[in-house]
């Protein structure tokens, strides 16, 4: 995220001051949103368009098998996780977008794909809502039947180590900046989970968690939806503004060292 600076000189009475002026480069940071399983974009579109008011570049879209009334009984992990690297390498490729300020908000099922798109492609922000945990066994097996597994409600009530899961891998190797929220009374997503996510993000460059009281995993309330996208789009703030903010210290600071080794010219 660069900050553009141009010299300049400013006439007045016949003489001119020299100065600078400063502005943003031409790309925005973008921002990928991820639904869980069995939505759709729909349920991204609100926060989008509050983050798109902070000068992103927001794109949403509809995983394969979701977005009509019923979600496909035979899409798998893998397909659905190719979606989603389409879907980025599509938004990294537009010309507006800055491919070193790109940001991943994954919901559940879409929050498990975003950590696992965090080991395939550059991001710097990862936001993460009771992001969904699986075993690596079945990749390539339709999704809806993983949950046949009479062990899964077990298995992610256990404490899984990073080496032992690829989701978590991947958070383990990941060095961004994190948000993960988490609903208090999430019966589909339990606290372990979320205890498995934060011990693996061991490298991360910063984790903010957040805990939404009263909270199911559908976050099924307006309120409840309404604190949620109050928390994302403060974090977002937060990561573009101090990005933005190092990104100009770092302009003025070599604009400062120019002037000091070439004082005659200015």
């Amino acid at each position: 995220m660069d900050i553009r600076l141009d010299r300049v000189r400013i006439d007045v009475a016949g003489e001119s001051m020299p100065g600078a002026m400063l502005m943003p480069a031409r790309e925005l940071p973008g921002v990928l949103f991820v639904h869980g399983w069995g939505g759709s974009q729909i349920q991204d579109l609100a926060r989008a368009r509050e983050a798109a008011g902070l000068g992103c570049v927001c794109v949403t879209f509809d995983l394969r098998g979701h977005g009509t009334r019923e979600v496909s009984a035979t899409v798998s992990r893998a397909q659905n996780f190719a979606d989603l690297v389409a879907a980025y390498d599509w938004m990294a490729a537009r010309p507006t977008v800055d491919r070193e300020a790109l940001a991943v908000v994954g919901v559940s099922y879409g929050g498990y794909l975003a950590a696992l798109l965090s080991a395939e492609r550059p991001v710097r922000w990862l936001a993460l809502r009771s992001p969904a945990l699986y075993k690596d066994a079945g990749w390539d097996l339709p999704k809806l039947s993983l949950h046949a597994d009479p062990d899964l409600p077990a298995w992610r009530g256990r404490r899984i180590e990073a080496r032992d899961n690829r989701a978590l891998r991947a958070c383990e190797a990941y060095r961004g900046d994190v948000l993960l929220v988490e609903a208090e009374h999430d019966r589909i997503i339990p606290h372990a989970v979320i205890e498995n996510y934060v011990a693996a993000f061991t490298r991360a460059h910063s984790l903010t968690a957040r805990l939404v009281a009263d909270a199911d995993h559908a976050f099924s309330s307006k309120t409840m939806q309404a604190e949620y996208t109050g928390l994302l789009i403060k974090w977002l703030t937060e990561m573009i503004a101090g990005a933005r903010a190092s990104a100009a210290a770092r302009t003025v600071e070599s604009h400062k060292r120019d002037i000091a080794r070439a004082p005659s010219r200015q």
